[in-house]
């Protein structure tokens, strides 16, 4: 009689094991967010470059926001408007694909391709496949195979972008002889960061010199030229904050934007770095803080993460290749040559030519992509660089906010004038040309903003 009732208690546990209600998963935009966070963790460990930074952020939120569309009648596909991408697959059919949890999937996997330290993602992915696992697995299952269906068409995608071809290029050599020409400068003297990136594909604008800035002034040291003139500027402006002191303003604009992803400290016979975010990475953050504060779903917070990436990447290659082409020297070289020898920047001066700012551009284009999403005089706080001990800065604009990111480099004194106001202009004009061609939203959407 007791084999027989434990027999039968076996077959109820089993019994209601197998119609255990399944909770249907759910992902915030936090969750995004936190995915999005875990990115810019990685990419600050790893040490990407501003330009190779851009990439990340820019096909993994791709990734996403295209699975999502599919699900979405107000949006619309990036297939056929980013060049060369193709329409995603569409799940099996009767599949229980939950969108959310498949684009969180893409996101993941593709970040996960493009970093060093794969581990951090795939220890944030299989927490949340422990957790989804155990709340509905036949949702998790159908979600999984798309989202990496849908992963292995960007990687494909991607793949075409000339990215590994530049990883075998030369380095950028350097010309001694012609005193206007880029020199590594202290303390690391590195070698010219990307100098190839002018090739990788573009999304939205036609080619990497469709804003070509105009020429900076003619170098020359005579007294006097607009370009002494603009090399005195710096000096000075940098001798004023010293009297000024540490807690200026002037002090504290430069150090928030400096976003310098490896700043070398030399003590000694020992040298280290210390690691910060990218300017790129700075306005990824800054997406955060403004979909926070408006509230937004999470499909149009991921709508905003990669609009805003799209045009940071196209941005970076824009400037790159003003850079490489004018090959112009920067203020610390010459003043150290021929004004002061013991002269230095509030900020590290970064390994590449001066002309134009890369800071100015992408946030000229992050700030235009934002201000049509939100508006002209959206007000927002923004804390982005607290964990590097910096205080808040508030801003009543997007635009307001890239006026000062891009004058801080002449606060920190690693750019002249005309670097700061022409990649502004330059940075503002691919934005409006990412805004006016790239179509994410139906008519009726865009209609009821």
């Amino acid at each position: 009689m007791f084999k027989k009732l434990s027999f039968l208690f076996i077959i109820a546990l089993v019994f209601a094991s197998c119609t255990k209600e399944e909770t249907p998963l759910t992902v915030s935009p936090d969750d995004y967010n936190n995915a999005v966070d875990k990115v810019t963790e990685v990419i600050i460990h790893d040490i990407f470059s501003p330009p190779v930074a851009s990439r990340i952020y820019s096909y993994s939120n791709i990734a996403a926001y295209e699975i999502l569309a599919q699900n979405n009648p107000d949006y619309v596909t990036l297939a056929g408007q980013l060049t060369d991408l193709k329409e995603a697959p569409k799940p099996d059919a009767g599949a229980a694909v939950n969108y959310n949890v498949a684009a969180l999937i893409a996101q993941m996997e593709i970040a996960k391709s493009l970093i060093f330290s794969e581990d951090r993602i795939t220890e944030m992915r299989d927490s949340l496949y422990m957790k989804w696992e155990e709340l509905n697995p036949t949702e998790l299952a159908a979600s999984k195979d798309y989202g990496l269906k849908v992963a292995d068409h960007i990687k494909s995608w991607m793949d075409g972008d000339m990215y590994k071809q530049t990883r075998t290029m030369p380095k950028f050599s350097v010309n001694p002889d012609n005193p206007s020409r880029w020199q590594p400068t202290p303390p690391a003297y590195m070698d010219g960061i990307e100098p190839h990136w002018m090739k990788i594909r573009t999304f939205v604008i036609d080619s990497a010199s469709q804003f070509k800035p105009i020429p900076p002034p003619e170098f020359s040291m005579e007294e006097g030229s607009e370009f002494y003139k603009q090399l005195m500027e710096v000096y000075d402006v940098r001798n004023e904050m010293t009297e000024e002191g540490d807690t200026s303003e002037k002090m504290g604009i430069a150090k928030f934007w400096d976003c310098n992803p490896y700043v070398s400290t030399h003590k000694g016979h020992l040298m280290f770095a210390t690691k910060k975010i990218t300017p790129g990475g700075h306005w990824i953050g800054i997406v955060k803080i403004v979909t926070k504060k408006a509230n937004a779903d999470l499909m149009e917070t991921v709508y905003a993460y990669t609009k805003t990436s799209i045009a940071l990447f196209d941005g970076f290659i824009s400037c790159w290749d003003e850079k490489y082409r004018s090959n112009l020297i920067r203020p610390e070289t010459l003043i150290n040559q021929y004004i002061d020898d013991g002269w230095a920047p509030v900020l590290q001066t970064p390994p590449f030519p001066e002309y134009s700012s890369g800071h100015s551009v992408v946030s000229g284009a992050a700030a235009e992509v934002l201000t049509e999403i939100y508006g002209d005089n959206f007000q927002f706080d923004d804390d982005t660089e607290t964990d590097y001990g910096l205080p808040v800065r508030s801003f009543d604009s997007f635009r307001k906010a890239s006026e000062e990111a891009a004058l801080s480099r002449l606060y920190g004194g690693i750019h002249y004038r005309a670097a700061i106001d022409e990649g502004l202009k330059q940075g503002r004009q691919l934005g409006q040309f990412v805004v006016q061609n790239l179509k994410m939203k139906t008519n009726t959407a865009q209609a009821s903003n």
